[in-house]
């Protein structure tokens, strides 16, 4: 099942969400950002990863998304 996951950081629970798309559920969660990316891989090794950035930059804000 290839396609994208998105990694984004969970305000409550401080933790990292493995996402798909569109899903009402997360696929999985982990304590920081580098594990949530690992498990995303294993999830699905051919999807495109993208991680939400944790912070506001010149060059960009929360709401964009990055390749790890």
């Amino acid at each position: 099942m290839s396609g994208k996951l998105f990694i984004e950081r969970r305000e409550g629970e401080g933790d990292y969400a493995i996402r798909r798309p569109d899903a009402d559920r997360i696929s999985g969660h982990e304590a920081t950002q580098a594990e949530a990316i690992e498990r995303a891989r294993e999830i699905d090794p051919n999807a495109a990863i993208l991680v939400e950035r944790v912070r506001n930059t010149g060059r960009g804000h929360r709401d964009k998304w990055r390749k790890p």
